[in-house]
């Protein structure tokens, strides 16, 4: 979960809610003598102690409701009241108008350059959503090479493959698929991602549960037809994830499988696992009614659950996994692999090559286990998580190396797994997580980037291939192995980051092409010297130290630092270069770095914090900045290797998103001062939003944005009941906010303290104290629209929001009753110390030294704080959410019931975090439409 992120019952549900009433009685029981002993009210302290002892439109239709004038305030504008199936067709004619802009736009762009002889100066790759189709698809234009400028030239959409299915056949996803869809957000089906390797041309995919490539482009012998991408077969059982193509040698494609990583030749079929982390015992195992313990040990909190399990993965038994990132990993640091392709491959005397792959190791004995309930809920089944909660234990890691021994056919010879040559936690005792990894470009190192848990201290570290010998070794034999190592041979910690508030983790870490053994330099950013992130040209020395591995490593603070010979700021301003752009579901680097003109390209708000634009500046002499795009819009762009065309996905509040490319012409004695050139067209703009942005100086001192969609339909004279949308929701790309002001809604959005690309400070506000600043810059905001414009109504205000939203949705109502007349609270973290360690601590700490702002932030110990009028508050979860797991709203829901609260809860059984079944995503839609109408 992040903040501006959306984190957006049949048979065996019995059974569950049973378990669940068991809990919710004894906590009832147990409040109740607690209030009896203490002779008080309830209070957090209360409900502690209790836990403590536990042991376990369009158009109107027949349908549409009349309001008649005469219950009705003639100042008030009254939104009319359809009936459910009223709703559904406005849901519908919402849906048709917002689909093809918001899923169809092409995007993950890799341009190739043509031969010179050719009409076409580039082939651009990407992913899109042809005509008539609901799958995403892997496409193809040619870019001409010259254009007449008096027309709109619009590129044609080629298919790369020949009437290829890539959805599923029977319609549904492995778990492992599944639940990576919900780390990524993804939406739509079909190829969602793809590997291209440019001077063989091969294109890999995933699709169909399965692993596919084609040939395209490898020098210079581009397909004009649509081909038939051939299948990866394999012997092995499973689902193959994440699959890369080694750069080394592109006959052969890395995969993991159920925790290990695998690796397999496309020429010859031979298929081999490199790693073997997967002890496999719980694939074909029972738990029958095993008991999973859930300690919140801070808050004495103790849950016990029974269930039934039929193992898929049996995390319990088997903790271990190797190139896999970690759920928290995935979730708040948005990195989504595990192992690393070295760029080159070492030559062998017999003409064979040695091939290696960085990986990193994880062991999650010690963290807790939980049960969420699986799909196939009929069976009375759980899905088993290891999930690390705030404040207890994270997994263990380490890095080490994979390497493949070919001959001179091609054909493996063998393989070895390599470690480190002290423990990762001796050599690195302060790193909790590893943000980043990869190879410089010359795969003379490895590097990974490391933060310590309370992410407020973050290194990068350069690593030899050298310093890792051989692993599983005979105790003598690994002496010899240390002994032959060399004590010159060591990690170079090259940069370091600290800050008091926190470090957003981010992308950019660009290493030039490097001239001499004693000094490394590169491009990166860093937001904690200013406040505001911007890039740096940093030169580190390579100091060489002596280290006697074989005589045993302790550790000294200062082991492996190197200088920094020279740090040039690239960038400057109170303003933010955007270091993790769109980085969960597009594959395209952040920052593009033109060695030879010594230019580098990024995406910034330098104009405003409203737009994002394409700069360019040089990095040997800083100074100005140049736009690429267009003013007045907001931009996410590619740029060409070549650096004479990008392609630009933009939008306003006047126009609607469109994809359009650009050539960039320059002159020999200004390269900084580009020109921009409108090229072609991929995607034209249809449509605009009714929407204005406005913007106010708060209590705080910061200036704040928002956008208010106003009603449709102004009636002079009457006040429209309003809506606070807090950080969207999973279904904001179909139910846009434009639908509800159509109805007669204002709309209303405020970008407050605490969101991201506004500078450290900014974002830091909510610091120790989560969902109280928020709310306040919402309330500010709302009063400041109420006073400009008269048609909002302050005495009819709903707030909704989902995961982190949801959340704010409850503190809106349990700290501002008097302004939210309705809360719409979607999948709501209630109480804190229950969600996971990465996103948790890096706000609060954790509970154990921070235990007030734990406790005034988690919205299930205020319940007493909430309004005792009905219809004020709306609770929607997925009851598979494994993310801000179901237990949030029960746990709620028990607190509410014994406050003797009143509220209305809606579960969908058959959906996580993410809601992503059409017909449940509709419903929650007609939902909210519905509650709107009948009580704001």
């Amino acid at each position: 979960m992040k903040q501006q992120r959306d984190i957006c019952p049949e048979q065996g549900l019995h059974f569950r809610c049973q378990v669940w009433s068991r809990v919710v009685e004894q906590l009832m029981h147990r409040v109740k003598r607690r209030k009896i002993e203490d002779k008080r009210e309830d209070s957090p302290e209360s409900v502690r102690l209790a836990l403590a002892g536990m042991t376990g439109p369009e158009e109107l239709s027949d349908s549409t409701e009349v309001v008649e004038m005469d219950d009705v305030n003639p100042n008030r504008f009254q939104v009319e009241k359809h009936t459910w199936d009223g709703l559904r067709k406005i849901i519908h004619n919402s849906h048709k108008n917002t689909r093809v802009v918001i899923n169809k736009a092409p995007h993950d762009f890799q341009f190739v350059q043509k031969d010179e002889t050719s009409p076409q100066s580039h082939r651009i790759y990407y992913l899109g959503m042809p005509y008539a189709s609901r799958d995403n698809a892997l496409l193809y234009s040619d870019i001409p090479r010259k254009v007449r400028k008096d027309a709109l030239l619009v590129l044609s959409w080629k298919p790369m493959l020949n009437h290829f299915q890539a959805s599923p056949r029977d319609g549904g996803f492995s778990r492992e698929e599944e639940l990576l869809r919900e780390r990524k957000r993804l939406g739509v089906s079909g190829i969602t991602s793809y590997e291209y390797h440019r001077p063989s041309g091969l294109l890999l995919f995933q699709a169909n549960s399965s692993l596919y490539y084609c040939s395209d482009g490898g020098n210079n012998t581009f397909t004009t037809t649509p081909m038939r991408p051939v299948e990866i077969k394999s012997e092995s059982p499973g689902t193959r994830m994440d699959p890369k193509i080694c750069h080394g040698d592109p006959n052969f494609i890395g995969f993991i499988n159920n925790n290990d990583i695998w690796v397999t030749s496309i020429e010859t079929g031979e298929e081999r696992r490199l790693t073997f982390c997967h002890k496999g015992q719980g694939r074909d195992g029972q738990m029958i009614l095993e008991s999973v313990t859930w300690y919140l040990e801070v808050f004495h909190i103790v849950f016990i659950f029974l269930c039934t399990d039929v193992g898929i993965d049996n995390p319990k038994e088997d903790p271990k996994s190797a190139g896999i990132a970690t759920f928290v990993t995935q979730e708040e640091f948005d990195r989504f692999t595990g192992y690393w392709w070295s760029p080159a491959a070492r030559e062998e005397s017999d003409g064979g090559k040695t091939l290696q792959v960085l990986y990193e190791e994880v062991d999650e004995s010690n963290v807790e286990v939980i049960h969420v309930p699986s799909p196939a809920l009929e069976e009375r089944k759980t899905d088993v998580y290891r999930y690390p909660c705030a404040g207890s234990k994270n997994p263990e890691i380490t890095l080490k190396i994979a390497e493949i021994r070919t001959d001179n056919l091609g054909k493996i010879i063998s393989t070895q797994e390599k470690e480190l040559p002290a423990p990762f936690t001796s050599l690195f005792p302060w790193a909790e997580y590893i943000t980043r990894a990869g190879w410089t470009k010359d795969g003379r190192y490895a590097w990974a980037v490391m933060m310590d848990r309370r992410q407020q201290r973050l290194q990068l570290v350069l690593l030899p291939p050298a310093l890792f010998i051989p692993a599983h070794q005979a105790e003598a034999s690994r002496q010899e192995s240390l002994e032959a190592l060399g004590d010159s041979v060591h990690p170079f910690i090259i940069y370091q980051e600290t800050s008091d508030i926190w470090i957003n983790v981010h992308d950019i870490f660009n290493p030039l092409v490097q001239t001499s053994d004693e000094e490394i330099t590169f491009i990166t950013v860093n937001e904690s010297k200013t406040g505001f992130c911007h890039l740096y040209k940093i030169t580190s020395m390579l100091q060489r130290g002596s280290y006697a591995w074989a005589n045993g490593y302790t550790h000294s603070e200062d082991d492996f630092k190197c200088q920094v010979k020279e740090e040039v700021t690239i960038t400057s301003g109170e303003w933010e270069v955007l270091a993790n752009h769109g980085a969960k579901r597009s594959s395209s680097p952040q920052i593009w770095v033109d060695e030879a003109a010594r230019q580098v390209y990024f995406q910034g708000t330098k104009d405003s914090p409203l737009e994002h634009h394409l700069y360019v500046v040089s990095y040997d002499s800083p100074g100005e900045i140049v736009r690429l795009t267009k003013p007045g819009f907001s931009h996410s762009c590619s740029v060409s290797q070549t650096f004479d065309l990008f392609v630009s996905h933009y939008s306003s509040l006047t126009t609607a998103p469109c994809v359009h490319i650009y050539k960039l012409q320059g002159s020999e004695d200004e390269p900084l001062h580009k020109e921009p050139q409108f090229w072609a067209s991929m995607m034209e703009s249809s449509g605009t939003d009714n929407c204005y942005i406005f913007s106010f100086t708060g209590k705080s001192g910061f200036e704040l944005y928002g956008m208010l969609y106003k009603p449709n339909k102004v009636v002079p004279g009457r006040k429209h009941p309003t809506v606070v949308f807090v950080y969207g929701g999973p279904q904001v790309k179909y139910l846009r906010l434009s639908t509800l002001a159509s109805l007669g809604y204002a709309v209303l959005v405020i970008d407050g303290r605490g969101s991201c690309q506004r500078g450290l400070k900014f974002e830091g506000a909510v610091k120790d104290k989560m969902g109280q600043v928020e709310i306040e810059d919402q309330v500010e905001g709302l009063h400041y629209v109420a006073e400009k414009y008269a048609f909002v109504d302050l005495s009819r205000v709903a707030i909704h929001g989902w995961s982190y939203g949801g959340f704010l949705s409850l503190m809106g109502l349990i700290h501002k009753p008097d302004i939210f007349k309705v809360a719409i609270a979607g999948a709501p973290v209630t109480l804190w110390m229950a969600y996971d360690t990465g996103y948790t601590e890096r706000y609060l700490d954790t509970p154990e030294k921070n235990p007030k702002g734990y406790e005034a932030c988690s919205v299930a110990l205020h319940v007493d704080k909430l309004p005792n009028e009905p219809n004020r508050l709306l609770i929607l979860h997925g009851f598979l959410d494994e993310n801000v797991h179901f237990f949030h709203t029960n746990f709620l829901v028990s607190q509410l019931i014994r406050a003797g609260k009143p509220y209305s809860l809606q579960i969908y059984p058959n959906e996580r975090h993410s809601i992503r079944c059409p017909e449940s995503g509709e419903h929650y839609e007609i939902t909210l439409l519905h509650y709107l109408q009948q009580n704001l």
